[in-house]
């Protein structure tokens, strides 16, 4: 699996990062998950890297599930 980095700032989260990275926050968990040395970090300082997974870059998304 490939990835690509994102280094932290001060107040990072699992959702701003994915929401920085992606215009999201649907991705934060699958984020975190590949990221397990930090899982448990809340709020992050500045210069932690964080690698996301080139799998998510390929997913449909911005769109809306069938239902809506």
């Amino acid at each position: 699996m490939q990835e690509f980095l994102y280094e932290t700032t001060q107040g990072d989260t699992w959702d701003l990062i994915s929401f920085k990275v992606f215009g999201t926050e649907r991705f934060s968990k699958k984020i975190a998950q590949n990221n397990l040395t930090y899982i448990k970090t809340v709020i992050f300082p500045p210069g932690i890297k964080i690698f996301i997974p080139n799998e998510i870059k390929t997913e449909e998304k911005g769109e809306n599930p069938p239902w809506l």
